[in-house]
């Protein structure tokens, strides 16, 4: 069969898939909207929260970042994978222990404070909308590349999917919506992996296929890959340009920003006690790890393939008969134009500029020799779904690859959908502004909030071609999150002396702070030159992350010390099993 009609054929299975599960597990509670009722096992809330996770940015566009930055693109692997384990053991089974729905709901009964809560619900909607943004764009690339719709007609597409089993189904749905779609990602990423591990390398492991010899040569695939690279003028693929100081703040940054990310926070909430909290994070780093241990050998074998197929060809232009031309230059002696690029043309994502008006493709970096100039522009986020294509593998994997990199998207745009409708409809209306709001309401309210959220989240998407590549924008979640939200939750768990003054400044200054930095230097007229320190806007939100844990220690020292029964309940919470979760009077 043709790879279109298989692409088909698996997004409409597991489309299908996704809204037969959210009908089967409807929410009937807001218990079970906003927590799954708090009994989900270890096992299956690890396998949600790996889906929850391993976003666009991990499916999309992290291999395609490291495989054009190379050692440079390392940070993002070492950033989300480090982070998780932060949350882990630092935080999640605490939280858990603390009883509650959502982070504002921790932030506003630890800090006794309404003002506390609104703003967490800001930070956490100001985080949460500007992950879906990259989530959004990368549904918008699998569809324009794959399905043959526009780029925005396929982010509405895949709204509309999401409404059905968020608004129905709440986290239950989500939840073991999320354990279906963990399981085709994972094989849409390793199945074609392990495929071209074998072309280039000999050696059906990826893992192992990296760091072994290329196919029919005495070197390593590393080395190779190297000389292939700095013949063409691009800084060595070992190597970065980025400085020291730069790497260390983004990896900092993703780290610190996982452990204060609502949506994956919330996913320890769904457990029965602080045990399974620990247990299910366990589940979750292993399968997590299926994914972050292929993603460098995916990214060095995209490279390595794009290289080898696009440079030196012979274009052939639209509107000319294709196979006729290309078994002309074959015949010639040359390369045509490889028909994958011609696909991926159309979206937009790939671009050719005949600069010498030779007709021949020049794919140059920076220090090429002869002062020859780049004529090829590829967008780093297509670079997992078009491998399959790139490697001529069979129009399954094709297929699987799509389904795959949509269930990625869709898994954390789901639960970036929820934090935001708790926000509204739990935190903001039931705990802040209509207390005596009965359950029936507040299910309608967050049913109706989730809604609101899914085409806010459309309407982003639909500008998000014009957004930096997926990891990037979520990178800059990542920072907001480090610097708002992680932390009040730090100090609200390990110092008893942190009111909610404190809390307060420290939550306004990371956000406002960081920002204002990422807008300014990534939409505004900032330069690289005006970077505070060499640091670049996806790593500020760790910089920011220490101006606001002391300003909300200085000012927490500096005001009166947080009510007795406070100080009592987070020495409770610091030791998982020796209490039962009890909530606090909000008052100002």
């Amino acid at each position: 069969m043709d790879q279109s009609i298989w692409t088909y054929i698996f997004v409409a299975v597991t489309f299908g898939l996704y809204i037969g599960i959210a009908i089967w597990a409807k929410a009937g509670s807001t218990q079970e909207f906003y927590v799954a009722g708090h009994d989900v096992p270890p096992v299956i809330n690890g396998m949600a929260t790996a889906a929850d996770w391993m976003s666009a940015a991990s499916f999309l566009s992290m291999a395609g970042l490291i495989a054009f930055l190379g050692y440079g693109g390392s940070v993002y692997l070492m950033g989300w994978t480090g982070g998780y384990v932060l949350l882990a053991l630092l935080l999640a089974p605490f939280l858990r222990e603390f009883g509650k729905f959502t982070v504002p709901d921790f932030v506003g009964d630890r800090y006794y404070s309404k003002t506390a809560r609104v703003i967490a619900v800001i930070c956490a909607l100001f985080v949460s909308f500007t992950y879906i943004a990259g989530q959004m764009k990368g549904v918008g690339v699998a569809f324009s590349g794959f399905l043959g719709v526009p780029f925005n007609v396929g982010v509405f597409i895949g709204s509309g999917i999401v409404f059905i089993y968020a608004v129905l189904g709440g986290m239950k749905g989500i939840t073991y919506t999320q354990v279906a779609q963990y399981v085709v990602l994972i094989f849409a990423y390793t199945v074609p992996a392990i495929f071209i591990s074998l072309i280039i390398t000999n050696n059906p492991i990826p893992q192992l296929g990296f760091i072994g010899r290329a196919a029919g040569t005495d070197v390593s695939m590393l080395t190779k890959l190297n000389n292939v690279v700095t013949d063409l003028g691009f800084t060595e693929y070992t190597s970065t340009t980025k400085s020291k100081m730069d790497v260390f703040c983004i990896t900092a940054a993703l780290m610190f920003g996982t452990a204060g990310l609502p949506h994956v926070i919330i996913r320890f909430f769904t457990v029965p006690s602080a045990k399974a909290a620990r247990q299910s994070a366990g589940y979750a780093l292993m399968f997590i790890a299926l994914l972050y241990t292929v993603a460098p050998a995916v990214g060095a074998f995209a490279r390595l393939n794009f290289i080898d197929s696009v440079n030196e060809a012979t274009y052939i232009a639209d509107g000319e008969d294709y196979v006729a031309r290309a078994t002309a230059i074959t015949a010639g002696g040359g390369k045509p134009v490889p028909l994958w690029y011609k696909d991926w043309e159309k979206t937009g994502l790939l671009q050719y500029q005949d600069l010498n008006g030779d007709g021949i493709m020049q794919y140059r970096g920076p220090n090429a020799p002869d002062d020859l100039e780049n004529e090829v522009e590829p967008n780093r986020d297509i670079f997992v779904l078009a491998n399959p294509q790139i490697a001529q593998l069979p129009g399954w994997v094709v297929g699987l690859v799509v389904a795959g990199g949509l269930a990625a998207a869709l898994s954390t745009a789901a639960g970036l959908l929820m934090v935001i409708s708790s926000a509204i409809s739990h935190d903001l209306m039931k705990r802040t502004f209509r207390p005596h709001m009965s359950e029936k309401d507040e299910m309608r309210i967050a049913r109706l909030s989730a809604a609101i959220a899914v085409i806010a989240a459309g309407f982003i998407g639909a500008y998000a071609s014009q957004l930096p590549f997926v990891a990037q924008v979520v990178a800059f979640a990542f920072g907001l999150a480090a610097a708002s939200l992680f932390p009040v939750i730090f100090l609200g768990i390990f110092w008893k002396r942190v009111n909610k003054e404190g809390a307060i400044a420290a939550m306004l200054t990371g956000l406002i702070t960081t920002f204002a930095y990422i807008y300014y230097f990534k939409f505004g007229s900032g330069t690289e030159a005006q970077w505070l320190f060499g640091v670049s806007p996806e790593g500020i939100g760790f910089v920011f992350m220490w101006l606001a844990l002391i300003i909300g220690v200085c000012t927490s020292l500096m005001t009166p010390a947080p009510p007795q029964e406070v100080q009592d309940l987070v020495e409770d919470i610091r030791i998982p099993g020796q209490r039962a979760a009890r909530s606090l009077t909000p008052a100002e």
